[in-house]
């Protein structure tokens, strides 16, 4: 079963202490496919107690169920907005890409990729988020593109265009982030004037590198630091990504649409359920 309407099924939480008014200097954002979302308890164990991952700001999970988001919400004390893809084949639950952060969610949306996978038939689709940090507006899209033989390259291209064409006309700073099952992709975003904060940073799955960070509406000296946390401590067969980003206004940019052209060119429905 597929979802394809952009509000439900979805699923909502609020766990996180009142977020003060002031916007901070840097936030840190991590992406995980926490495979199946089976191993729960381990999964917040490495967001929870890793030094690169402790004290996320924002983190974006796939391949997630509803009990499995909440859970890690509700233990890390975040705020949190879950529309999930599809019901899963082989799990027989929700499954999709999942939202979290300790800052207010003013709105949160689907956006459905075109393709169905050719053995399942099933449909993926990014999460989408606005949230207020401080002053600030931030777009954040939790994506997890089609797997390695299930749809081709080209394809895959147009469900990352599903997220970029949702993007287009946005004016608050965005972050993309998730399994693109591909490494390629990156350089897509990067060419449609994404920084691609995770272009060098080795495996994140096995022998290949397929969990990344993009982010627009930033310049290369508000990257700060950015890794791979090699120690899942078996959570996942996926390894967990994190950046620091500034939120000062960079001497680079006036407006986030004329940065993301100056990157470009240096680069040449079932009842809603709330919880």
């Amino acid at each position: 079963m597929n979802f394809t309407d952009a509000a439900a099924p979805r699923f909502e939480g609020r766990y996180a202490a009142r977020p003060p008014d002031v916007t901070p200097a840097e936030i840190r954002v991590v992406t995980f496919n926490i495979k199946y979302a089976r191993e729960i308890d381990r999964a917040i164990e490495v967001l929870r107690d890793s030094d690169s991952l402790r004290g996320a700001d924002i983190i974006t999970l796939q391949e997630m169920d509803d009990a499995g988001t909440e859970r890690i919400a509700r233990a890390l004390r975040m705020n949190y907005a879950y529309l999930p893809s599809t019901i899963h084949a082989v799990t027989d639950t929700f499954f999709g890409p999942a939202v979290l952060t300790r800052w207010r969610i003013d709105s949160a949306w689907r956006v459905p990729f075109p393709h169905a996978s050719v053995f399942r038939r099933q449909r993926r689709s990014a999460t989408a988020v606005r949230i207020r940090i401080g002053r600030e507006r931030l777009r954040v899209y939790s994506v997890h593109l089609e797997t390695q033989g299930s749809i081709s390259a080209e394809e895959r291209v147009e469900q990352a265009d599903a997220v970029l064409k949702d993007a287009a006309a946005a004016r608050d700073r965005i972050i993309v982030a998730g399994d693109l099952n591909s490494y390629g992709i990156g350089q897509y975003f990067m060419d449609k004037g994404f920084l691609w904060l995770t272009q060098s940073f080795g495996e994140t799955f096995m022998l290949w590198g397929w969990d990344h960070l993009l982010a627009r509406g930033f310049s290369r000296d508000q990257v700060r630091s950015v890794g791979v946390e090699r120690n899942a401590r078996g959570a996942s067969d996926h390894r967990p990504v994190w950046a620091v980003l500034g939120l000062e206004p960079s001497a680079s940019s006036e407006s986030h649409p004329r940065f993301s052209q100056t990157i470009a060119e240096r680069h040449s429905r079932p009842a809603s359920v709330t919880r």
